[in-house]
């Protein structure tokens, strides 16, 4: 009996021993896993941070690229012709030498609304797009439009900066060479997302080539899963291109 009652001591005892090992092990792994998981969130977040600064700055340099053509193309030609205009200037053409000096301060009024370097944080992806869209319309780049349907919706800001940073790529690639002559873009808010759709009537391309080269569409690709959303080219040679973004808001 008192053999039988050893037997099962030791035997609750190893018992007890493993369950405890086991536990040890089981919070261990468990604090391992936790730790990978804190980490990578960590790693994750600092990835979105350093992509939404990125973003930021290059924006910024667009911008910046941006008046400084304008200023040169745009605002320089017109005092320029204002210029010639007053150095001719007579009763009959005071209207007319007006009118340019007027046109110069619009352009100059639109201009200083970019040169704010805030202005990308506190601006709408709609607003931004409707800039946008002036701009290449004002320059005579392209002729584009930009169609609103549904009710709008706020979105986040930092997300709009990312989806604003896709199309200007899409739209540059457009102007630079795809010899399109029109540039649609339409917002669609709906009841759980956003769709963005940009088409234009270039020349197109052949998408397996251009995605086995990684011609912009993987950097395009990386952005958008940043803010889980989701993007699609559409093209064929001499058919145009379709960039179309869904964003679930």
């Amino acid at each position: 009996m008192e053999q039988q009652k050893g037997e099962i001591l030791i035997i609750t005892t190893l018992v007890i021993i493993i369950i405890v090992i086991f536990l040890i092990s089981l919070f261990t792994v468990f604090q391992r896993r936790k730790n990978t998981l804190l980490q990578e969130r960590e790693e994750a977040k600092k990835k979105y941070e350093q992509e939404i600064a990125e973003t930021q700055i290059e924006i910024r340099e667009e911008t910046l690229r941006n008046i400084s053509w304008e200023l040169h193309d745009n605002i320089g030609q017109l005092l320029t012709l204002a210029k010639i205009q007053l150095q001719n200037a007579t009763p009959d053409n005071i209207n007319e030498i007006s009118e340019t000096i007027s046109k110069s301060l619009s352009e100059i009024r639109s201009l200083s609304k970019l040169i704010n370097p805030e202005f990308i944080n506190k601006i709408t992806l709609k607003e931004a797009l409707h800039l946008e869209v002036e701009r290449f319309n004002r320059l005579n780049y392209i002729n584009a439009k930009l169609n609103v349907k549904g009710k709008e919706k706020q979105i986040n800001q930092k997300h709009g900066i990312i989806i604003f940073r896709i199309l200007q790529e899409f739209f540059s690639n457009t102007i630079k060479h795809a010899k399109a002559s029109n540039l649609n873009v339409t917002l669609k808010f709906k009841k759980d997302n956003l769709e963005i759709i940009a088409q234009d009537d270039g020349i197109g391309f052949e998408m397996n080539k251009v995605v086995r080269n990684g011609i912009g569409i993987q950097n395009i690709k990386t952005r958008a899963e940043l803010i889980k959303a989701e993007v699609n080219f559409e093209s064929k040679p001499q058919q145009g291109t379709i960039l179309k973004i869904n964003y679930y808001i």
